[in-house]
C-alpha cells in the first residue's frame, strides 16, 4: 500500500499566507490524487478563527516602523545582530522626540516612494542620492525645532494669525457684499486684491483673459521658489547649499508638491477647507466629556410617558405634578453644582496664580554695584535690540488684548447682531486690563492662568505625534497616495458646507443657539452657512494661505525680512 505523502509541519509555512481556502482546496487536491490518502478533519471554527489574520492598521506604531524601514532602511542590513537595530539608530534625528521623528519619517517614506523611487529608481538602483535627501531634511528639521523654541507660540497663534484672518474676513466682505446696483458692480478678486495686494497672485486673473491666467501662475511659481530657495539658504549648511543637484530637488518637492499642490492647489479649495473644519470640529466634539449634571438634566428632560402610564385624567395630572417636581430638583441641584464649582475654580486659580511661571523673561541681575532704574532700563533695551540678529523683540502683551477676540467678534457679526454683549465684553476687557490689580495685564493673574491653560492644552507637545498621524492618514490613506478625490459639483459643495454648519452648531448648547441665532434650526444652519461662505472664494483663499505660509516663515527665519534672497546665498557660498 502506497504510504500517504509527507507534508511539512503548518509552523513553518508564512502565517500570511495560511488562508483557510488555500487549506482546503489544498486537501481537495490530494485527495483527488490519492484516494488512499487520509482526509484531514474540516477545521473548526475555532481554527479558522486562528488562522484568519485580521489587517493590520496602517497608523499603528508596527505598520509605521515597517514602512520606514522598507523604504528608507532596505539597503541597510542587520547582519550579525539577533534583533534588528531600532530605526532611530539607522536614520539622523529629526528632532528631540522619537515619537514626532517616527511620524515625519512615515511622512517621508511616502514622499520618496511615491514621487522619487518611481523615477530615479529606473536611472539607478543605489540609495546614495536617498541617503543624502534625507539628511537634508534632518539637518533642516532640527535648525526649525531649534528656531521655534526661540518664537513666540502663544503671540503668533493667538494675535498675528487671526489678525490675518479678521483681513480676509474684511476683504472678502467688503468685496462680496458691496451696496453698489449691478450696472456698476466690480469683480470682487479685483476689490479684494486692492485691499489685500499680494504680488504673487498678480495680476488678478480673469476667464475672458488666458494671458493673464498664465502670467499670474508664472508669478506664483517664481514665488515658491523664491521661498523654499530663501528657506534653505538659512537653514543647510554650506557643503549642502555648494551640491546644486541636492538643492534643485529639494527645493522642487517642497515648492511644487507641497506649496504648488498642497498649500497652493487643493488646500484652498473652498471644500476642501469647510471638510477640514468638519472633522476638527468632530475630534474636539468627540474629547469634550459630558457632565454628570447634563446628563442628569437630559434624563429629567426625557419624555415621562414611557415610564408612566396613567388610566386617568387624575393620574395624569399627578404624573405631570411629579415630573414638574423633579425636573426643578435637578435644575436646582444643577445650579448649585455650577454655582459650587465655579467658586472652587476661583478659590484654585487664586491660590496656585502666584505658584505658575512668569511670562516675561526675567532681567540679569547685576552684581557689585546698584543700578538706577534708568540704568536698568538702558540695560534691558540694548539686550532686547540686540537678540536675534540685531531685531528688536517687542515686549510680550496680554493674552485678552491679542487679535483673536476682535477676530471672533468679527466673524459673528456681533456688533451687529447683540451690540450690548460686545459693549460688555470690551468693557470687562478694559476692567482686567486697566481696572485696579490689573488682573489681565502682562503676568496679571487672570493672564497667568489664560497662559497656563494655553500651554497645557493647546501647546502640548505629546499631541503632535497624534495630529502628524492624523494628518498622515488624511493625506495618504493605508501610507500610499490615494487616488485623486473628485470634484464635488456645486450641489455637492453645499451639502459640505451644511454639514460644517451643523457639525459646528453641535458644539454650542442649545440654549446659546437660542439666545443668539432663534429657535429655527433652518435660521441657524442658515447664519453658520453665511459665516462659512469666507472661504468660498478659492482666490481670496490663496491670500490668506500664502500669507499664512509667509508669516510662519519669517518668524522663524526673521533674516528674510532683511535680507533678499541672493544677498542671502553669496554670504553663505561667500
Amino acid at each position: 500500500m502506497t504510504a500517504a505523502p509527507s507534508r511539512a509541519p503548518t509552523y513553518f509555512q508564512p502565517r500570511l499566507k495560511s488562508f483557510a481556502t488555500s487549506n482546503t482546496s489544498s486537501q481537495s487536491a490530494s485527495a483527488a490524487t490519492n484516494p488512499k490518502s487520509p482526509i484531514s478533519r474540516p477545521n473548526t471554527p475555532a481554527t479558522r478563527s486562528s488562522n484568519r489574520t485580521l489587517p493590520a492598521d496602517p497608523l499603528s506604531e508596527r505598520a509605521t516602523i515597517f514602512l520606514v524601514r522598507r523604504v528608507l532602511c532596505s539597503h541597510l542590513g542587520d547582519k550579525g545582530r539577533n534583533t534588528p537595530a531600532p530605526v532611530e539608530e539607522l536614520l539622523p534625528p529629526l528632532t528631540s522626540s522619537n515619537e514626532v521623528d517616527l511620524q515625519l519619517y512615515a511622512f517621508i517614506a511616502i514622499i520618496i516612494k511615491e514621487f522619487v523611487y518611481t523615477w530615479y529608481g529606473k536611472i539607478s538602483p543605489d540609495h546614495v542620492f536617498v541617503e543624502e535627501v534625507v539628511k537634508i531634511i534632518a539637518h533642516c528639521t532640527r535648525a526649525l525645532e531649534q528656531r521655534l523654541r526661540k518664537v513666540d507660540l502663544e503671540n503668533l497663534l493667538f494675535d498675528e494669525l487671526p489678525e490675518l484672518l479678521d483681513v480676509h474676513v474684511k476683504s472678502y466682505r467688503a468685496a462680496h457684499y458691496t451696496p453698489n446696483p449691478g450696472p456698476i458692480e466690480t469683480d470682487p478678486h479685483e476689490i479684494y486684491h486692492s485691499t489685500w495686494p499680494f504680488p504673487a497672485l498678480s495680476p488678478v486673473p480673469h476667464e475672458e483673459d488666458v494671458s493673464s491666467i498664465k502670467e499670474q501662475a508664472e508669478n506664483e511659481a517664481v514665488y515658491r521658489q523664491l521661498l523654499v530657495q530663501g528657506v534653505l539658504a538659512v537653514l543647510l549648511p554650506t557643503e549642502d547649499l555648494e551640491n546644486e543637484c541636492l538643492t534643485t530637488l529639494v527645493g522642487q518637492i517642497f515648492s511644487e508638491m507641497i506649496l504648488g499642490g498642497g498649500i497652493g492647489g487643493k488646500a484652498c479649495e473652498p471644500w476642501l477647507l469647510w471638510d477640514g473644519i468638519t472633522k476638527i470640529a468632530e475630534v474636539i466634539q468627540a474629547r469634550l466629556p459630558k457632565t454628570k449634571a447634563q446628563t442628569r438634566v437630559d434624563r429629567s428632560n426625557s419624555d415621562p410617558k414611557g415610564s408612566i402610564r396613567p388610566s386617568s385624567s387624575k393620574g395624569k395630572t399627578r404624573a405631570g405634578l411629579r415630573w414638574k417636581i423633579e425636573k426643578t430638583f435637578w435644575l436646582v441641584l444643577q445650579y448649585a453644582f455650577v454655582a459650587f464649582t465655579t467658586i472652587r475654580v476661583m478659590i484654585v486659580s487664586i491660590a496656585t496664580s502666584s505658584s505658575l511661571p512668569s511670562r516675561v523673561t526675567q532681567p540679569v541681575k547685576i552684581t557689585g554695584s546698584e543700578k538706577s532704574t534708568d540704568q536698568m532700563d538702558v540695560l534691558n533695551i540694548s539686550r532686547l535690540e540686540t537678540h536675534a540678529n540685531g531685531r528688536v523683540i517687542l515686549p510680550k502683551q496680554p493674552i485678552l488684548s491679542m487679535k483673536l477676540w476682535s477676530c471672533v467678534s468679527n466673524l459673528l457679526d456681533l456688533d451687529i447682531r447683540m451690540p450690548w454683549l460686545g459693549a460688555t465684553a470690551s468693557m470687562l476687557q478694559w476692567g482686567a486690563l486697566m481696572g485696579p490689580g490689573k488682573l489681565g495685564d502682562v503676568d496679571g493673574m487672570l493672564d497667568k492662568l489664560l497662559s497656563n491653560g494655553i500651554n497645557k492644552h493647546v501647546l502640548d507637545a505629546s499631541l503632535l505625534p497624534m495630529m502628524l498621524r492624523n494628518m498622515r492618514a488624511a493625506v495618504f490613506p493605508n501610507n500610499t497616495l490615494g487616488p485623486p478625490r473628485i470634484t464635488p459639483t456645486a450641489a455637492e459643495e453645499l451639502l459640505i458646507r451644511r454639514r460644517c454648519a451643523e457639525t459646528l452648531l453641535s458644539l454650542v448648547p442649545e440654549r446659546i443657539q437660542d439666545v443668539y441665532f432663534g429657535r429655527d434650526k433652518e435660521r441657524r444652519v442658515g447664519e453658520v452657512e453665511e459665516v462659512l461662505n469666507i472661504f468660498s472664494d478659492r482666490y481670496c483663499n490663496k491670500h490668506l494661505l500664502y500669507g499664512i505660509v509667509e508669516l510662519i516663515i519669517v518668524r522663524l527665519m526673521p533674516e528674510l525680512a532683511d535680507k533678499g534672497i541672493e544677498e542671502l546665498w553669496e554670504e553663505r557660498l561667500n
